[in-house]
This record gives structure tokens, C-alpha cells and sequence, in this order.
């Protein structure tokens, strides 16, 4: 099973991202397989939060923008949408202490450890944080 990651599903959405065209066709290609592809909800809140950040674009995607994109998403019958359990957060500081992850990038060690509870064999991310969990795979399909 493959999970997108946040950076992608934000490269689809924004017509001014700079990789938009590449994701597009990379979510598409997950979308119209049979095969099952996934997006950790952590990933989900996290596009929210970039996409509508007024300081990160000059003209912000809106609340109804976004919903209206997950919307689309869902609409894949091969998704799934991954959530996370209270006893992942054994598996949380497993893969936090053998990664040194500290800080902001513990985000990064939940999106890895809610993909490997969740039997994820790939991840793909324009993010080379990801390799620091050598459990996963971490592939960047944009390139």
C-alpha cells in the first residue's frame, strides 16, 4: 500500500505550487488504480493548515476549496484514510528514539509510524526527512 504524504497532496491542490502538474498526475494515477493508496488524517489536518495559511500564499485556498479537494480525494474508492490508535504512541517513541527525532519533525515520525501501523510499504513525499525511518520506504515520484 502507498500513503501521500502532506507536501504532495499540497502540490495537486495549489495551481501555483511549483510541482502541481507532476502531483496531479501522481494522485491521479493512485486514484483511478483498483489498488488501495492512503493518507494518514494527521496529513489531512496538516494540508488544511498549509493550503490556508495566509502567509505562506498571496491568495490562500478557502475552507470551502478544501473541502471541496478532500471531497475528490474520497471520492477514489481505492482510498483509505488512515487514523491513528492510543497504543501507537509505544510505536511513536520507538521510531522517535531510534530516528533522533526531536522538535517539529516529531509530525514527521507520526506520519511514519501511523503508515507502519497501518501496513504502509511506501511513502511518497517530496521530503527526504523520511528516509531518517529506514522502516519505510520513502519515494519521491515527482522527480
Amino acid at each position: 500500500m502507498i500513503a501521500v504524504d502532506t507536501n504532495i497532496l499540497i502540490h495537486a491542490h495549489r495551481k501555483d505550487a511549483s510541482l502541481h502538474k507532476e502531483a496531479v498526475e501522481c494522485i491521479r494515477e493512485l486514484a483511478e488504480n483498483p489498488a488501495t493508496w492512503c493518507v494518514c488524517f494527521h496529513s489531512l489536518v496538516e494540508f488544511y493548515g498549509v493550503v490556508t495559511h495566509p502567509r505562506i500564499w498571496s491568495v490562500p485556498s478557502t475552507a470551502e476549496q478544501v473541502v471541496d479537494q478532500t471531497r475528490a480525494w474520497r471520492e477514489s474508492p481505492s482510498l483509505r484514510i488512515l487514523t491513528e490508535k492510543a497504543e501507537q504512541i509505544e510505536d511513536l517513541g520507538r521510531l522517535a528514539i531510534q530516528s533522533k527525532t526531536v522538535g517539529p519533525r516529531i509530525h514527521d515520525a507520526r506520519i511514519a509510524s501511523c503508515c507502519l501501523v497501518n501496513g504502509v510499504r511506501e511513502l511518497w513525499t517530496i521530503d527526504r526527512d523520511f528516509s531518517r525511518f529506514s522502516e519505510l520506504k520513502a519515494r519521491n515520484p515527482l522527480v
